[in-house]
Order: structure tokens, then sequence, then C-alpha cells
């Protein structure tokens, strides 16, 4: 069964089956164990999450990179020679996207900590601190079936505010995938879905591991652009660099492609470690470039200190200094 979604009445939502008894069981989980511990250390503030563009002006202030420039306040500006922007009262409910990269290479990881368990106890437990707050969360999943097919993303859920609607969400990350062939991912695809998709100004995490075809930056940048846009990076450590195993076989998981290589030969290693430092320079100049705030999980990281990352992340963007004549003008953050 299917219908129709309300920001986009051509994008399809699925409607999930009876939800079985694992999405409850891995919510109530982490509840205990993760959403517990933030309560106590957060004592229940939750402003930092998701920043609000309310009705009610209340100040204004000079022009920062990447402000949204139909707030420009003209006659301010023409009277102070500066550009200047109102400031507006935020809201107390809040609507936040999650972008989700289900592409073959979110699997790589060890058993039970690959990208995609971190990725899904990310928007779960994500989910759960927003929805109970009176916040909606909706969701665009890409990488199962529209690895290959003419759709840009295989599911959109409308966002909503209830623990059952993050139940459904959970059961969708759960459910396996299909084999994705040997197609790229072509990450732009989602972010232009969203750019079509997404009218009313929102909360944006883009959750990937970002190893897709190039031409991801622009429209990632065009998305920041319109809404408050957080990057959240899965990695994992043997993608970095790769441990003296002997002789092992290592496959591509977007292409299928398999390679027999000597990870006892140092200079193999020199080689990898120095192509994956260059892909990290370049990924990681692609995230600024683009404006986004950028969240890093990594597998062996703790769910809860990277949590609290990502809190000290927005904290440290809204008490960001301002930009005035002759300095450098504040740049996305990056926690790692």
């Amino acid at each position: 069964m299917s219908t129709k979604s309300p920001d986009n009445p051509s994008a399809t939502v699925h409607t999930l089956p009876t939800l079985p008894g694992q999405a409850d069981r891995l919510l109530r989980e982490l509840e205990w164990k993760v959403i517990r511990r933030l309560d106590g250390l957060l004592q229940g503030d939750y402003r930092t999450l998701m920043r609000g563009s309310g009705l009610d002006l209340a100040d204004l202030r000079e022009y920062q990179p990447h402000d949204d420039v139909r707030h420009i306040d003209w006659n301010v500006t023409a009277r102070l020679n500066q550009p200047h922007v109102r400031v507006f009262t935020e809201d107390r409910e809040m609507t936040a996207w999650f972008l989700l990269d289900l592409s073959p290479s979110i699997s790589f990881g060890p058993e039970g900590r690959a990208k995609r368990d971190i990725l899904t106890g990310f928007v779960a437990v994500l989910s759960r601190l927003l929805t109970r707050h009176g916040n909606r969360v909706g969701a665009m999943l890409y990488g199962g079936a529209s690895h290959q097919a003419d759709h840009a993303v295989d599911a959109v859920l409308p966002p909503r505010s209830s623990r059952a609607h993050v139940l459904h969400l959970v059961h969708r990350l759960l459910a396996p995938q299909p084999p994705g062939g040997d197609a790229a991912t072509e990450l732009h695809r989602l972010l232009q879905s969203a750019m079509a998709n997404l009218r009313r100004r929102a909360t944006v995490f883009v959750v990937s591991d970002f190893i897709s075809a190039p031409g991801w930056e622009k429209p990632l940048a065009q998305l920041a652009q319109r809404h408050d846009v957080v990057a959240v990076r899965l990695l994992d450590p043997l993608e970095l660099e790769l441990p003296d195993l002997g002789l092992i076989t290592l496959r591509d998981a977007e292409s299928g492609e398999q390679l027999q290589v000597d990870t006892h030969d140092a200079a193999f290693r020199r080689r990898f470690a120095r192509l994956a430092a260059e892909r990290e320079a370049t990924l990681r100049d692609g995230l600024a470039h683009a404006g986004a705030d950028t969240l890093e999980l990594c597998t062996d990281d703790d769910l809860v200190d990277a949590l609290l990352r990502f809190m000290d992340l927005r904290q440290r963007r809204v008490r960001a200094p301002r930009a005035t004549a002759g300095t450098t003008p504040p740049q996305p953050h990056y926690a790692t």
C-alpha cells in the first residue's frame, strides 16, 4: 500500500506493514541505555538540537555568511551601510528531516557495529529526543531499490511526532536491504530530491559515509542555504588505515569487485593510508565549502559521547562571533 507525500504529491510514501518486535525492543533499549543518560547530562535542555525561524521579530544583527538573504532588512542596511538581518524568535515546534544513505557501503564494519548500525542508533535516539518534545521528524531513504531505479529515493516518511512514527522509521532501517548491484552511489540524487520536496524551512540531517559519485557538494550547499543542515558522516577506522592481517580479500561494496592484497606489505599499507588521507582532505573540503556543520560518527564511538559532541557543535554555532569588516567570517563547525 502507498500514499502521496503531503510535501510533494508526486512522491510515493510507502505504508509499512505491521511492526515486528525487533524495532520496539531496539528503541526501548536505546531509551533505557542512551536517552536516560542524556537526560541526566543535558538536564532537559534540547534547544540546541534544532534552530527555528519563527514569526516574531526579536532583534537585528549584522549579516553572516549562510544567513537567509530573505531576512535582510534593507532599510537598516542602507542606513548603516552594512548588511543586517532580522532575527526571529525561534519556534517551539520544528520539523527535522533525516536524509539517509542506505547504499551498500553503509554495511561495512564489525558485526553489530557496522556503519548501518550506528546510523540506526543515531537516528532512533535523535528522533525520539525530538518527538517527545513536540517536534516532528520525517525521513527520505536512499540506496536500496533506488540504487538502480529511476526514482531518486526508496521511501519518504512524512514528518510526524509520535513514538509510533519513530518505531516505523526504526523498522524501516532494520529491514534487509535489496542488493545494490554494480551502480555507484549517487548522493546528489537524494539531496536534489530533498531540495524539490522540502518546502518549509527545517533542520536536515544528511546521514551518509559520503562514499559517492562526484557532484554532491553543490546540492548540499544549496540545501544548506535554505535549511539548517547537519552532515552526519559515518566511518570505520579500517577505511583510514589497514592493519597487518596478511593475505586478505577486499571487496568493493558498491561494485562487488574483489581484490586480493597482502597487508603484510608495509609499502602497500602506506599507500593505502596516503590515499585514504587524500580522500579525507577532499571530503572535508567539500563539506566545509558546502556550509554545513559536520558530525563524525565512527563505528567505535559511544553514542552518548557522539550526541554530546553534537550538542557542543550546536552551542558553538549559536555562540559563533559576528563577522565584521576585515575579519574572517565564521566557518561551519566540524565535530570529530
